[in-house]
């Protein structure tokens, strides 16, 4: 019999108000699943047809509407109905939506069982390859869009069949210069109680088949998932490609720019003088994110030791990898800033040099716009008499286009139990011990912002990166001497400069030793700024790779130990 979960604390309307007023039942035939199947049920409405609903749900202005409720056990052919209980994103019930004209679409997200070693079974969507994307993760069932009128007044019921599956994605193929490589990790499989796999996608530098003598330093460059190495392009640009607006940056044709830079990056990697690595970007898309931020969790499982100790080996192994601290470098931007910084605080001798751009929220008192140990609630600004909510995105004139209850209370519509691939609540899968549900616990309560201070004492032993280097600066800070670098923009679209300012006012006043590394800003740069003075971010986004090895090349001319491999890749 199929149980449809909703929410008791997010009900916005009396169950007789549900049976009377607008009702979309949503069914799935045979073809689509014939075994009854676990998940998110959304219900899409969007005001415009410039694309499919499902690809229209976002946290800016111009976000559409969704609903969703939980159902498992569901069969093929049995009703499963959302009304104005059900809990939506931007507008909390359906009753609120206004009466008009909109492209409606349903889509189920897929639920797995995981049975794990820790004893909890809880049911997640597994990554199949899309970089856990709710809207093209295929396998997910979905209906075609459907102009109607409606409204929320009305006692109607309207029928949607899930009659469409989301396909599988075609794995991309190695090239000369980049090859793909997935292993199954030990450590994870254990963890996850099925067998676990994380891969990469691996830049090989140029004369790598014509050096075989040649042992090659590796960088890893951390970023959000991507099935190949993006930004590196053999061929010139497409002279045929349509130009595309980019929202992000206000410019014109930027696709067209993406590819420019990346054949441009193609022709810098293969020219005679660029320093000759292996650039590693990492695959580790799990039930809750499109990667694991690549440390040890007590919700992911060991994804830093299995990154580690079990990937980084094999790549070196089969690539001619050096395979030694003073060889290996990691650099990133955003998610990958965060990376790239925790992976050379928690693995410091393993790594010669982080270079963090815009890094995710590196000290918790500044977790964006919430001081988690000391705020009551991440929603509002404490007051007594005012309730103003916390802002949770901007623009460079500092213009709020959401708030963190807006950004939090979009991935509630998504998902429950932190299961929305959304970004506030992967923090909270990597950041929380697990809860007795199995479930992450949850940092506040995602319908109010109530904080759980008890949980925030366990975020910052664990994985608060200004208060561990503060903590254990004795021990840790003869391992990092010149090795931290950390950039951000001070019109950081997510408030991310605030926890920069943090760490920088500890790392600047360090002494026995003094960490000797950089933290730069520039002046009314959004999300991402990576530390090029010269160039807009839309601009310098594309270049990591060639503003951060010419730093790395220097950084090992300079602290390379006697003997070392300086030569077989110098040719």
């Amino acid at each position: 019999m199929i149980r449809v979960t909703i929410l008791c604390l997010i009900c916005f309307a009396s169950s007789a108000h549900a049976q009377t007023g607008l009702r979309f039942r949503i069914s799935f035939p045979p073809s689509s699943s014939a075994q009854p199947l676990d998940g998110r049920l959304l219900l899409l409405l969007s005001n415009n047809d410039k694309s499919e609903p499902r690809f229209q749900i976002t946290e800016d202005l111009n976000t559409q509407q969704v609903f969703g409720v939980d159902v498992d056990g569901w069969r093929p052919n049995e009703w499963t109905t959302i009304d104005a209980s059900a809990f939506g994103y931007p507008r909390r019930s359906l009753a609120d939506v206004p009466a008009g004209t909109y492209w409606v679409q349903a889509v189920l997200h897929k639920y797995e069982t995981f049975h794990r070693a820790d004893g909890h079974t809880v049911k997640l969507p597994m990554d199949r390859g899309e970089g856990q994307k709710w809207n093209r993760a295929p396998g997910n069932l979905y209906s075609t869009p459907v102009k109607m009128t409606i409204d929320p007044r009305a006692d109607r019921v309207i029928e949607i069949k899930l009659d469409r599956v989301m396909p599988p994605i075609e794995p991309p193929k190695d090239t000369k210069f980049i090859k793909h490589v997935r292993i199954q990790s030990q450590l994870l499989t254990k963890f996850w109680g099925r067998p676990m796999y994380i891969g990469a996608a691996v830049l090989l530098p140029a004369g790598f088949d014509e050096h075989p003598e040649a042992r090659y330093p590796l960088i890893v460059f951390h970023d959000h998932f991507t099935p190949t190495f993006d930004g590196f392009r053999e061929t010139p640009p497409d002279p045929d490609l349509k130009p595309e607006y980019s929202e992000r940056f206000r410019i014109e044709g930027y696709n067209r720019i993406v590819q420019e830079y990346a054949y441009q990056f193609y022709k810098d990697w293969t020219s005679p003088d660029f320093p000759r690595f292996i650039i590693v970007k990492i695959q580790h898309a799990n039930p809750y994110y499109d990667d694991s931020y690549a440390v040890n969790s007590a919700n992911l499982g060991p994804y830093g030791d299995a990154i580690n100790y079990e990937l980084i080996p094999y790549i070196e192994k089969r690539f001619r990898g050096i395979g030694q601290g003073w060889a290996r470098f990691t650099y990133g931007g955003s998610t990958g800033g965060w990376e790239a910084l925790a992976t050379q605080i928690f693995y410091p001798e393993m790594y010669n040099g982080c270079f963090a751009a815009c890094p995710d929220p590196i000290d918790f008192r500044a977790y964006t716009t919430v001081n988690i140990y000391e705020d009551e609630n991440a929603y509002y600004m404490p007051s007594y008499w005012k309730r103003i909510l916390r802002p949770g995105k901007r623009n460079y004139l500092n213009q709020i286009v959401a708030t963190v209850e807006d950004m939090n209370h979009m991935e509630l519509a998504l998902g429950t139990h932190g299961r929305s691939g959304g970004q506030w609540d992967i923090w909270q899968a990597v950041f929380s011990p697990v809860g007795p549900d199995g479930y992450p616990k949850p940092i506040w309560d995602k319908l109010t912002g109530k904080i759980d201070h008890e949980v925030a004492q366990y975020w910052r032993e664990h994985y608060d990166l200004g208060y561990i280097l503060r903590r254990d600066w004795a021990k840790l800070g003869p391992k990092l001497v010149g090795k931290i670098h950390i950039y951000v923009g001070e019109m950081d679209n997510y408030f991310l400069n605030n926890a920069v300012y943090l760490v920088e006012d500890f790392l600047k006043q360090t002494k026995d030793p003094y960490y000797a590394g950089e933290v730069d800003y520039e002046p009314r740069a959004e999300h991402c700024w990576n530390g090029d003075h010269t160039r807009p971010n839309a601009i310098s986004r594309l270049r990591y790779n060639q503003m951060y090895v010419p730093k790395i090349l220097e950084r090992i001319e300079k602290t390379a130990p006697p003997g070392a491999d300086l030569s077989s890749w110098r040719y």
